[in-house]
């Protein structure tokens, strides 16, 4: 928004404060994800950014959110919901990962904080003791417990499995550190110091929140930073909408299948019936497979993640990302379903994985009615890799990257991280300083990416050498059905696992001895429009780069 683009707000603010206090809350919320991976000690979040960061207001409504994963921050709603209900004060934290209590999945650890500037005088903004706000921290912890290093088990058939379960509970109460809830944390997780930091570094970002609150406090005043809270909020809504209204109105469906749960092989379908009806946007996912014995079932929040993360794609992506965007859009799944999922159902693979699939069809979908602004299928998959020791020595954990679907005007990029994951990978001198773990190959996948108009991006081979006994799981897809090209352009290259150069199932937990090499190759991206009406010098520029083979 730019000073001249509108009059005064509907709340009294004009379009130049507005503009300069949205850009302030966003930065809030940016402090907290750079004050995050600071302080953090495992390399999962200090690397890899396995993080996000958010603001709230008193309502638990979402006013700024940092760009980090897709997948935590369109969940995150859901457990301030959950913390509310257990009647916050100020000088609280509570923490949580509960999937049936505001979570998504367990190691995904949340923290909450209400926020108060001035409570207790040293800033003189605000009212003493009333809640203005809350700060939200996310985190994906390498290690929470549970049956396997790492808790990312691929045979886990209940939750119980998966690690330690925490609804919301005061991990800091009236400013007060329990010592007796992070003793009982860090009794039932490997490697309880590297929690403890990673816990610590995720306080320090929420009290960051509530500083620079407090700041703006002071420069701007109390009410006009609250008035700015629905201000920001309202603007998102109605710039979503007129972006809803532009589509054409109509019902939309598509379907996807996953490549077993873990526990069986056969295919569970999701399909989805996407309604756009004037300014506002229905996603339902009737139809979709009832929950399933092994770990794929996903929560609710993280299919509407998915949803909120397609629209976002296929809107305009300036538009703020806050409660008003996501206002215009309802998501719905059966109860007792795949996407909405009754405990004590086993959930740590929906999070990474069915949230991807849910993306891809709803992208489906909607490439009826934005066929322009759909990409072909990514890579669809995380690529989950968790190797670990029993005794808790060392837990580590990647998702790897793979190809990006090209796109109706240029090709996919290649070995990223596609749709509902926003990571970095672990850069190979970090992994080898803190890990027994050798890398022996990190590379593109030659010819991976699909041919068309427009060429997919290309998939990865990471090879990692274990260099002690360990514990190796594996949670991954589109290892049958490749990523589709649209528009005429072919299907991506489907993924692979070895270990010790052997196949393995997508999903799989093993116990391996030192000297066990354990290679996955990606998928690559699918490609957009005729293969035929690809430009000479495009094809001469893959040959030259080894995208592609020599008779493409």
């Amino acid at each position: 928004m730019t000073p001249d683009s509108a009059d005064d707000t509907d709340d009294g603010i004009d379009p130049v404060t507005l503009e300069v206090l949205r850009n302030q809350l966003e930065s809030v919320a940016e402090e907290m994800g750079q004050t995050l991976i600071r302080g953090a000690y495992s390399p999962n979040i200090k690397e890899r950014r396995d993080c996000s960061t958010a603001l709230f207001d008193a309502e638990g409504r979402m006013i700024a959110q940092a760009e980090h994963i897709p997948v935590h921050l369109g969940a995150m709603p859901a457990a301030v919901d959950a913390v509310r209900e257990h009647d916050p004060r100020p000088g609280d934290v509570f923490v949580l990962n509960d999937p049936f209590s505001g979570g998504t999945h367990l190691p995904d650890v949340t923290m909450v904080s209400p926020i108060a500037p001035g409570r207790d005088g040293s800033t003189g903004a605000g009212d003493k003791g009333e809640i203005v706000g809350y700060a939200v921290s996310r985190a994906h912890h390498a290690d929470v417990g549970g049956m396997t290093p790492g808790s990312m088990p691929a045979g886990a058939e209940e939750i119980y499995q998966e690690g330690l379960r925490l609804p919301p509970i005061r991990l800091v109460e009236g400013g007060e550190l329990r010592d007796d809830v992070r003793s009982l944390v860090l009794a039932n997780v490997r490697n309880p110091r590297e929690r403890q930091a990673d816990l610590r570094a995720q306080q320090a970002a929420n009290e960051r929140a509530e500083a620079r609150l407090a700041s703006l406090f002071d420069e701007h005043g109390r009410e006009t930073v609250l008035e700015g809270f629905d201000a920001v909020i309202d603007y998102s809504r109605e710039r979503i909408a007129a972006e809803i209204a532009a589509l054409p109105d109509g019902t939309y469906e598509a379907a996807g299948v996953l490549e077993g749960d873990g526990v069986t092989d056969e295919d569970i379908e999701i399909a989805v019936t996407v309604t756009v009806d004037g300014e506002t946007i229905d996603v339902d996912f009737s139809g979709t497979a009832g929950q399933v014995a092994g770990n794929l079932n996903a929560p609710l929040a993280v299919a509407t993640s998915a949803v909120y993360f397609v629209v976002r794609c296929i809107t305009d992506p300036e538009i703020p990302p806050n409660h008003g965007c996501y206002e215009p859009v309802t998501v719905s799944a059966p109860d007792g379903s795949l996407l909405n999922p009754n405990p004590p159902a086993a959930v740590v693979g929906g999070n990474v994985e069915t949230s991807q699939r849910v993306t891809d069809v709803v992208f489906t979908a909607l490439a009826g009615a934005a066929p322009d602004r759909v990409p072909a299928q990514g890579q669809g998959t995380m690529n989950n890799l968790t190797i670990g020791a029993r005794d808790g020595s060392f837990a580590y954990y990647e998702t790897i990257g793979g190809g990006f679907g090209a796109r109706a005007d240029r090709d996919g990029m290649d070995g990223v991280q596609v749709g509902m994951t926003n990571t970095l990978n672990t850069p190979v001198e970090s992994l080898e300083t803190e890990y027994p773990l050798r890398v022996e190959r990190y590379a593109l996948r030659e010819g991976s990416g699909g041919r068309g108009r427009f060429r997919g991006g290309l998939g990865l081979e990471r090879s990692v050498t274990v260099e002690t006994d360990a514990t190796v799981s594996l949670l991954t897809e589109r290892r049958r059905h490749a990523p589709k090209g649209i528009a005429g352009g072919e299907d991506g290259a489907t993924g692979e696992n070895l270990i010790d150069g052997e196949p393995v199932p997508a999903k799989t937990t093993v116990d391996v001895a030192a000297g066990t090499t354990v290679t996955v190759k990606t998928p690559g991206g699918g490609g957009h429009g005729d293969p035929k009406e690809r430009e000479e010098a495009a094809l001469e520029a893959d040959r030259i780069a080894e995208k592609s083979s020599e008779d493409d």
